[in-house]
């Protein structure tokens, strides 16, 4: 059974930063594309960031480039994803995902396993 265990949440205050790591369990994880999507209150999931199971291609919401960083570890078996400049709009539950070809990186419906979810919550 295939296990994702998001850590590194918390609060920050806006310009800081924060490192997510998502610790992969149970399957072949160099198999597997990843993605972290956020839930912010009241509104539907979205896309963060996603890598390729080789880390070949990144792709990122247009509302954190230049901002976060996603990599992986496939020796260790968790993806980061590192987040400077935090913004209060950043504020949500972040979720890592991961996925097996074939799939759209920055959609959710490809992904096949989730994470509980970690807090970050940014105040102005």
């Amino acid at each position: 059974q295939v296990r994702l265990v998001e850590s590194g949440g918390g609060s920050v205050q806006a310009g800081g930063s924060l490192r997510l790591s998502c610790a992969v369990s149970g399957g072949t994880f160099s198999s597997y594309a990843m993605a972290w999507f956020r839930r912010a209150p009241g509104k539907e999931r979205e896309f963060v960031a996603g890598i390729t199971w080789g880390g070949g291609r990144i792709y990122y919401s247009d509302s954190v480039k230049g901002r976060f960083i996603i990599s992986r570890d496939n020796a260790e078996n968790t993806v980061y994803l590192q987040m400077n400049n935090l913004k209060p709009e950043d504020t949500a539950v972040y979720y890592c995902a991961a996925g097996q070809p074939p799939l759209v990186l920055t959609t959710p419906q490809g992904y096949s396993y989730w994470g509980q979810g970690t807090q970050v919550t940014v105040s102005s």
